[in-house]
């Protein structure tokens, strides 16, 4: 299976902002982990990164052409306001996740909405790094 994991802006800065909330494991950590679970699942994980939401809309969009099976997607601050990446991901007919390392249920009242959530078959929040996981077994198992 294929898989894309995108991650939106400031994902790069994992254990540099706001520890209290994403921890203190670094984007570095997130990749070997992701990758780790590739190889243990037999599975093709490409993870790609952007601060920049038409970078995001691209990607989504290539990954209908170049045989993506399932996408998980951690859009950061996009989750709340980008119709334009819920729109892309509307247009693929894949498994996707939404993945939150924090609860955004329990967060500011403008981080509890999201506008990408309905466009994805699944939302995972609050379970830190290890959600990405759960996304890839999530993905796995469609």
């Amino acid at each position: 299976m294929k898989l894309l994991v995108i991650n939106g802006p400031n994902l790069n800065f994992l254990g540099i902002r706001e520890k209290s909330v994403y921890g203190t494991q670094d984007y570095d950590a997130l990749l070997n982990m992701i990758a780790r679970k590739g190889e243990e699942n037999g599975c093709e994980v490409e993870v790609f990164q952007s601060n920049h939401e038409g970078a995001i809309i691209d990607r989504i969009q290539d990954a209908y052409f170049d045989g993506t099976e399932g996408i998980i997607i951690n859009p950061g601050a996009y989750t709340h306001y980008s119709y334009a990446i819920r729109d892309a991901l509307a247009s693929i007919e894949v498994t996707k996740v939404e993945i939150h390392i924090s609860d955004i249920t329990k967060r500011e009242e403008f981080r509890q909405v999201s506008v990408t959530a309905p466009a994805c078959d699944k939302q995972i929040y609050g379970h830190g790094l290890e959600g990405y996981l759960e996304a890839i077994d999530f993905c796995l198992k469609k």
